[in-house]
């Protein structure tokens, strides 16, 4: 089965239209399968002593200016379904909040997503393990238990899931990625598991393909230097062209693990031991 490859916009379009459409171009471009958003209620997410509280940003002088200048609407997620299927690629979002899981509804993705941060959030965790839709479970910041309690919610009502292995930092450092967890979440949970990742670069995600994950997710952007927080932790255009093709190579090049000799080694294998014959009749 190949590796289902999802490309993260999340909030790096910055409220603009035209670059969420150049990235959701960039993903497709590179071959993946599928493009992914945030939705955020903010109210519901944010206190509101938050929101008021300054922040300069191209929007405004506080933090509500800013979150609300990062989130889509109705509208724009029409736009972005309507475009999406133009280009044949899906799309789905991770919901912060049950609000925006009832909000994403009304697009009937074929996917789902929890996010790290709300794999705690049991209320959602319900709403969307009863959409009955192939669900990636993010685990970065989660103890066993924690994701224990996620899978049995999703096992219960027989929705069909897959973990992530994920490190929640931005960027996150190589030493901290600790691949072998994909072994260990596949052998205790009995799922398959696929990986986000969060790194500067491509190394650790070739490794996480060569480890048998079922889905490598990673954020994108058109530039790592434009205004953002996600933005260092994501991968341009050619980066993630490279990414793609590389974990394709990857795929193939595993094989299924069986020792044989392949045909177009039989005739090498003659020629670089005919000298055994020619000593042996001596």
């Amino acid at each position: 089965m190949s590796i289902f490859f999802v490309a993260e916009i999340g909030i790096n379009h910055n409220g603009d239209m035209s670059i969420c459409k150049e990235l959701i171009d960039v993903a497709v471009d590179a071959g993946c399968n599928a493009v992914k958003f945030q939705k955020r209620d903010i109210n519901l997410v944010y206190t509101q002593e938050f929101l008021d509280s300054p922040r300069e940003s191209p929007w405004g002088r506080t933090q509500r200016d800013q979150k609300e200048g990062l989130e889509f609407g109705r509208e724009e997620y029409k736009e972005i379904a309507l475009y999406c299927k133009e280009k044949g690629i899906e799309w789905f979002a991770s919901a912060w909040d049950t609000n925006s899981q009832s909000f994403l509804r009304q697009f009937d993705c074929k996917y789902n997503k929890i996010a790290s941060a709300m794999i705690v959030h049991k209320d959602l965790l319900k709403m969307v393990a009863e959409e009955g839709k192939h669900t990636f479970i993010s685990t970065g910041m989660s103890t066993y238990d924690d994701i224990q309690r996620a899978v049995d919610i999703f096992r219960a009502v027989n929705c069909p899931f897959e973990l992530m292995h994920t490190v929640s930092t931005y960027p996150m450092k190589d030493e901290d990625a600790n691949l072998r967890v994909i072994d260990t979440l596949r052998n205790r949970y009995q799922c398959n598991v696929g990986y986000s990742g969060h790194e500067v670069g491509l190394a650790i995600s070739y490794a996480a393909a060569a480890m048998g994950i079922t889905s490598l997710e990673r954020h994108i952007t058109l530039d790592r230097a434009m205004y953002g927080s996600d933005q260092a932790a994501s991968i341009e255009p050619n980066g993630l062209q490279m990414l793609v093709g590389a974990v394709r190579k990857i795929e193939k090049a595993m094989g299924d693990g069986e020792k044989r000799v392949i045909d177009a080694e039989v005739p090498i294998a003659r020629k670089l031991r005919e000298h055994l014959d020619l000593e042996s009749n001596h």
